[in-house]
């Protein structure tokens, strides 16, 4: 906590609180009084006219999140947007993001990034989104929950390729803080066989594409990719499925290889 933040929160006339326990835990330690409201996912749409009208009769109200920086997956949006809206002044009071925490101690590329928040939940959405960002030029950024983890990086290595590298920070600034860099592959045996490792929040960073590539290329690995892909469509795999295991044989990404595939020789 800066000495800006607890200023602000003891000069506003309320508080804006993602969860008004959490919050009222951190305004303990400051010895700060300050009213509290609740603003969350659920009842943010029906608060934000209530606090507009504030905001225009001259109150000032911080808006404060459980964890991290408000509106970066986190509520906050739908009030910021018609404050601004509004013609009202919004200011930033920095604090921790575990975004810039994380790439700060992985050891990938930093020069670009690219924020994708929570991936989804379901199997099949969550894969269809990851091969979609296959290709993308800039160090991939996740927030994932524990117990979804063990099953993201597994489908991580299907779609990006066993041999791209990327790290795990959990609970970052918290007791239990670690980070680990690694391949996906790795990464995936690693977490299995530590079931600390499905607990607690998690940032999941993957190498860019264009590093796998130039990595695949300097190893001039023999495989001969394209032979492999008419093999396997000739052995009746689609042409996704033939990407996916050439991928993760090769290191290749799963969207690169999928139109290869879709060349390829088809069953006869």
């Amino acid at each position: 906590m800066s000495p800006r933040a607890i200023e602000v929160l003891n000069h506003v006339a309320v508080i804006a609180a993602e969860d008004t326990r959490h919050t009222g835990r951190l305004l303990e330690q400051f010895d700060c009084r300050t009213p509290q409201l609740s603003l969350h996912e659920h009842n943010e749409a029906s608060r934000v006219q209530r606090l507009l009208e504030r905001l225009q009769a001259g109150d000032d109200i911080a808006l404060v999140s459980d964890a991290g920086t408000p509106l970066i997956s986190d509520p906050g949006y739908r009030l910021v947007r018609a404050a601004r809206e509004a013609g009202l002044t919004v200011l930033a009071v920095p604090g921790p993001s575990s975004i810039t925490a994380a790439l700060s101690v992985a050891g990938l590329p930093t020069d670009r990034f690219w924020f994708e928040g929570f991936l989804p939940a379901r199997s099949s959405a969550r894969r269809r989104r990851l091969e979609a960002l296959a290709d993308v030029s800039g160090t991939l950024v996740f927030f994932e929950a524990g117990r979804r983890l063990g099953a993201t990086l597994s489908e991580m290595a299907e779609v990006f390729g066993g041999s791209r590298e990327a790290a795990v920070a959990r609970e970052l600034t918290k007791r239990f803080e670690t980070t680990q860099m690694d391949t996906l592959a790795q990464l995936v045996d690693w977490q299995a066989a530590d079931a600390n490792q499905a607990r607690g929040e998690f940032v999941v960073m993957v190498a860019p594409a264009a590093t796998e590539v130039a990595d695949s290329a300097d190893t001039q690995s023999p495989l001969d990719v394209d032979r492999l892909l008419k093999l396997l469509r000739q052995e009746g795999l689609g042409a996704k499925a033939a990407a996916r295991v050439a991928a993760a044989l090769s290191g290749q990404s799963v969207n690169a290889l999928y139109a290869r595939a879709t060349d390829a020789s088809t069953p006869k």
